[in-house]
Formats: C-alpha cells, structure tokens, sequence
C-alpha cells in the first residue's frame, strides 16, 4: 500500500498519512469486507482517501491571487500561468474521466489510479483480462480524444 501512496502521492509523508489513514478506515469498516480481494479493497479505499484529501484541500485554490502575488516566488518555484493551467488542466482530465461509462471509469480507477494489475482488475470486476485491457485502452483513448477537444491548442507549437 505504501509503494501505491507513494505514486499517488509523490510525497513520502503524504503517503505514509494516506495509509494511516487507509488502514483506519479500514479497520472502522472491516464488518463490510466480505473477505474476496483483500487487496483492491484496501487500494479502494486508498484511493477513496486520497479523492477526499484533494476535496479538503481545492478551497485553498480559491484564495485571493494578490495575496500570493504579495508573497516572493521561491526560485524553480513554478508561475502563477504554469500553476493555473494546470489546475485547468487537471479539471479537463477530471471532467473527461467523468464523461466515460461506469465499465471503462471502473477499469481506469482500478489499474491506473488504485495500481492493480490487469488480472487483479479482472477479478475484482468478474470479467475476462482482455476485457479489462480492452476497456482500459478503449478509456484512454476517449479521455485523449476529449482532452484534444476541449484542449486543441494543447502540445502544440504557435
């Protein structure tokens, strides 16, 4: 669980909390596991913890920009452009996963959010791996396919 905090994270702290936070969540709702997949119930949860983490923390986001123009840029630190088009970008990503169907968005959380393999996504969901592969290219596809329509200009040079 931590390796997966960790590339969710990117932050070792952060990661250690998110598992702190995993296993109490785990251990308050252990009356519900039924006992199949130990494993993608806990990076479920994992996952669950770290969405509402970023919950918590988008009202900084909305804070006054002059207070963080009065506030000196630490160097390498990136602009205000860079941090806001990202922000947007991530918002671009977040809408175009929630436009796909819940059989392809369930296989996306699975294998590229929560980290489980294609067979663990297989068993977890009762289908085939190929089912699961099919569905996981078949979503990427459609968020690229989204991304490059609502982002047309983006990666390219002008």
């Amino acid at each position: 669980m931590l390796r997966v905090a960790r590339s969710i994270t990117r932050n070792n702290h952060d990661a250690e909390d998110l598992v702190q936070e995993t296993l109490l969540r785990a251990y308050r709702s252990i009356d519900r596991f039924d006992g199949r997949h130990p494993r993608a119930w806990l990076l479920t949860i994992l996952r669950n913890a770290e969405i509402n983490r970023h919950r918590r923390r988008r009202p900084e986001l909305l804070r006054d920009p002059d207070d963080a123009q009065r506030e000196p840029a630490a160097g390498g630190a990136p602009s205000a452009e860079a941090t806001a088009l990202e922000g947007a970008f991530d918002a671009d990503v977040e809408a175009a996963f929630q436009q796909l169907s819940p059989e392809f968005r369930s296989v996306v959380e699975l294998v590229d959010m929560a980290g489980l393999s294609y067979a663990e996504a297989a068993e977890l969901l009762e289908i085939p791996q190929g089912t699961v592969m099919s569905r996981l290219h078949r979503a990427r596809g459609r968020i690229r396919e989204q991304l490059s329509t609502t982002r047309p200009h983006a990666g390219s040079a002008g």
